[in-house]
């Protein structure tokens, strides 16, 4: 198939100060897409939607990826099992980063697959959701393995994913857990890894911290958060929005959860962490995700603009202050010039 010549995230380039923003391309809108080709930097799909050798998902995201740079992003590797990645899950991944050589391709930093005791014996089984991971030199040292083991089959550069995450891990009496932002820039340091800072999940997880009696308020804790994280390791932001569940009536006080549903808009507070996180990090890609009870097409295109407005607005800040350059991950083609619909 033609395909546009594109950079990955194995090469940062030196960019101008120019917001990097995409959309998550899910199926309610193939077509449309297709049709409008709006002014997008660049589309974001899941890996797994497109195993196989063919088929009319296939066809479609070829299409796509004439018109515009794909980012690939898993949920199913499974980066922190202790039983090791699935070579088949892992050679899917391979072929289709061969045929549609994407500007980007990522996973979570959690764990899916594990052995399970069973009536013949021991098996390993994949929960199909993504399971936080402690923060303990063991995890850490699993995960740096089959990250490698990743970036050596793909022969590029990946991206890992903070998690938002509902349960934790009680560290072993003779180890402290590592704090996430630490865990996070080792990782990539010790593997060469990039990484995906995911802003809605760590106001999520603050959130949550917060009705479990954490002191402090969430959006500091963010900012702070960011602070931490290494900018050379960032290759890619994302934005989505949340749910806040109440108790029902009758319920425990701590039936409370916000869940990370990626079905609304970026809340007030998400997007002045996103402020800081340009403000600090330059003209990182950046993508809104959008996955449950999707909306029509334009309101995801606006969410888009409004990333684009407020990144734009932190690099003249970011500029004026004395910055001219920025490195980041990004794509070398240019998207088809059309406007914004």
């Amino acid at each position: 198939m033609p395909k546009p010549s594109t950079d990955t995230a194995s090469r940062h380039v030196t960019s101008p100060l120019t917001p990097v923003v995409g959309i998550g391309w899910r199926h309610p809108h193939y077509r449309e897409l297709l049709a409008r080709m709006p002014k997008l930097d660049f589309l974001e799909v899941h890996s797994e939607n497109f195993f196989g050798a063919g088929g009319a998902a296939l066809v479609v995201l070829e299409q796509g990826r004439v018109r515009y740079p794909i980012s690939l992003h898993g949920v199913g590797l499974s980066l922190g099992s202790a039983a090791g990645l699935d070579p088949w899950h892992l050679d899917q991944l391979a072929q289709l980063v061969q045929r549609i050589d994407p500007v980007r391709v990522s996973d979570h930093a959690s764990f899916a697959r594990g052995r399970w005791p069973g009536a013949m014996g021991e098996q390993t089984i994949h929960a199909a959701d993504l399971l936080p991971i402690p923060f303990s030199t063991e995890a850490l040292n699993t995960l740096c393995a089959n990250v490698q083991q990743v970036q050596d089959r793909l022969q590029r550069r990946f991206m890992v994913e903070n998690l938002s995450a509902y349960l934790r891990w009680l560290p072993q009496p003779d180890e402290p857990l590592w704090s996430e932002t630490d865990f996070l820039n080792t990782l990539a340091a010790r593997t060469g890894c990039a990484l995906l800072v995911d802003v809605n999940n760590i106001y999520v997880n603050a959130l949550n911290a917060r009705i479990h009696g954490a002191p402090g308020d969430p959006v500091q804790h963010c900012t702070a958060w960011l602070d931490r994280i290494a900018p050379q390791h960032v290759a890619e932001i994302h934005l989505a929005g949340h749910c806040h569940v109440l108790p029902r009536p009758g319920e425990d006080a701590l039936a409370e959860i916000v869940v990370d549903d990626h079905g609304s808009r970026v809340c007030a507070e998400v997007w002045q962490i996103y402020r800081h996180a340009i403000s600090r990090l330059g003209a990182v890609p950046t993508l809104i995700e959008w996955d449950t009870d999707v909306p029509a097409l334009d309101l995801l295109l606006d969410e888009a603009r409004l990333a684009r407005q407020e990144a734009t607005a932190c690099l003249r800040t970011w500029s004026a202050a004395g910055a001219s350059t920025v490195t980041a991950a990004v794509p070398a083609a240019a998207p088809p010039d059309r406007v914004l619909a």
